[in-house]
């Protein structure tokens, strides 16, 4: 059967997400207003069904994705729960600590909502490249939702657990994830510093597995810090909920704060990128 669901709001990852929904069938709705059109372009290619408002979007729903800047989750979710028109179910599919998951849900419960946690760990799915959403929460739902994206690039993985077992999962990732990609940049930084940048490649190449190697890949890093850096403390949040070491994913977020500028820079340069990072002005670009 098919369902209509509105998506907050399709940025990149949103949108590919919300896309996988539509290509099986169900009705996507999503609020252009205030929107860029880079946005609008993203949500029309999806194939995505603008709506008038939240409210007129909310009326005809059965689930809502909430795919946003983890920083804005709860402005997201509050939003839903003010208008008093939606009682089905609301995936926060961001990146967050599961205590804040776990209020999340609180906040939603109070309003009449279920609240499905979710994960979203890969790159956004298109062509042959897939993404798996993990989702915890009650039964029922969960179920439901994943149901939403049956033979898709988005692969569904229900957890048998409550709600805030998703957002650890993410945690646990990331934390591994960002920090290695943001100690590739700082690693390659000092070897720039004192010219030795291509035996550090040579020396990565030589490891298994590419990460140090790929030193390109730090011009896609750079533009999505500022998302990075409060996910980070994020995953200090759920370390310190359990009792482990905070140090590290605090000093990522903090390193990761130095690329803050580079905010969507798709154009930069691997210099570019290490020179902000050795705080070295004149090999910035003009």
């Amino acid at each position: 059967m098919s369902s209509t669901i509105t998506v907050l709001h399709p940025g990149q990852m949103g949108a590919a997400i919300a896309g996988q929904a539509a290509g099986a069938g169900h009705r996507v709705l999503w609020i252009p207003v205030g929107r860029s059109d880079r946005t609008r372009g993203r949500a029309a290619a999806a194939g995505l069904v603008e709506a008038e408002s939240l409210i007129a979007a909310l009326a005809q729903s059965s689930v809502v994705l909430s795919v946003c800047p983890p920083v804005a989750a709860e402005d997201v979710a509050r939003q839903v729960c003010e208008t008093g028109v939606f009682s089905g179910i609301f995936v926060d599919a961001n990146a967050m600590s599961p205590q804040r998951a776990e209020n999340l849900s609180l906040q939603c419960s109070e309003a009449g909502l279920r609240m499905v946690d979710g994960a979203i760990i890969g790159p956004p799915p298109s062509g042959s490249t897939r993404a798996r959403l993990y989702l915890s929460g009650e039964a029922e739902a969960v179920l439901q939702v994943a149901g939403l994206f049956a033979d898709g690039l988005v692969q569904p993985r229900p957890l048998d657990q409550p709600v805030g077992a998703a957002s650890a999962l993410k945690m646990a990732f990331a934390g591994y994830q960002k920090a290695a990609r943001t100690l590739v940049g700082v690693a390659h930084a000092l070897a720039d510093r004192y010219g030795v940048a291509s035996e550090l490649i040579n020396e990565g190449t030589a490891m298994a597995g590419p990460l140090l190697a790929d030193r390109e890949y730090l011009t896609t890093v750079a533009p999505r810090a500022w998302r990075w850096e409060p996910e980070l403390r994020d995953v200090a949040a759920t370390l310190e909920g359990a009792g482990l070491p905070t140090e590290l994913a605090l000093a990522t977020a903090r390193v990761l704060g130095k690329w803050e500028a580079f905010k969507d820079d798709l154009d930069l340069s691997v210099e570019e990128v290490l020179a902000a990072l050795q705080d070295r002005p004149e090999l910035r670009r003009p």
